[in-house]
């Protein structure tokens, strides 16, 4: 019994230690997302979309809800958002080569036609970011026209 009592005593400090100590803010610059939204021209649908189902994750700015100051729910949220953002980053798109601009989207429109994105784990407190086949469809034609746009070496507007 005094060493369950021992082990919830170094459990509670751990806990309350971990709330001292963030992972930085995932917070950009207003207009970080200019050069990708001015290059790949979506429609305001599909700018929604973007915002509400993969902006948090795949781009310099997140908006945070309320338990994501809370250890270890915090460093839980940094580890994906810097998982996503290596996979994809719309704000350091002006970064990134013809070729590797066109691989992203291709991934984008298999990553969402396959229901792997936005995660479970995402729309699960994100109720918005759950796409309709409708936004599915609407995202995954603007990304395979502006695709078609690289392939054949036209910038896409």
């Amino acid at each position: 019994m005094k060493l369950l009592k021992k082990i919830a005593w170094a459990l509670l400090i751990v806990f309350v230690g971990m709330q001292f100590f963030r992972p930085e803010t995932n917070t950009a610059e207003a207009g970080h997302l200019d050069a990708f939204l001015t290059e790949t021209n979506p429609s305001q649908e599909v700018r929604l979309i973007l915002k509400q189902a993969c902006n948090d994750c795949h781009s310099n700015q997140t908006i945070y809800p309320w338990y994501s100051n809370i250890a270890p729910i915090s460093y839980w949220m940094d580890e994906h958002i810097e998982h996503g953002k290596e996979e994809l980053n719309f704000s350091e798109w002006a970064t990134y080569k013809k070729k590797k601009k066109d691989h992203k989207l291709e991934e984008l429109v298999e990553e969402v036609e396959e229901g792997k994105m936005p995660l479970n784990e995402y729309t699960w407190t994100h109720v918005d970011a759950k796409l309709t086949d409708g936004q599915i469809k609407a995202l995954t034609d603007w990304a395979k026209r502006t695709r078609a746009l690289y392939q054949i070496g036209e910038r896409p507007q």
